[in-house]
């Protein structure tokens, strides 16, 4: 019943940086606002790819995330 909802909630933890809460909050806001604005030019059916193109985005120019610390 919940599954879109917990692979999105996954995709925002994902790029937010696993472990940080601030990350996948503003993460959350991102994908939620592109998500929107992709719905209001294509069609509903759209949604979670829109979602998973801005994490994949995302992790092409930040592989750990867009608040985690870069550790060696």
């Amino acid at each position: 019943m919940g599954f879109n909802a917990i692979l999105i909630a996954s995709a925002c933890s994902i790029m937010g940086g696993v472990g940080n809460m601030f990350g996948a909050a503003l993460s959350g806001i991102i994908i939620g606002v592109a998500m929107k604005v992709g719905v209001a030019f294509t069609s509903s059916l759209w949604a979670e790819g829109i979602a998973f193109l801005v994490l994949v985005i995302v992790l092409l120019f930040r592989p750990e995330g867009i608040f985690q610390a870069k550790t060696r």
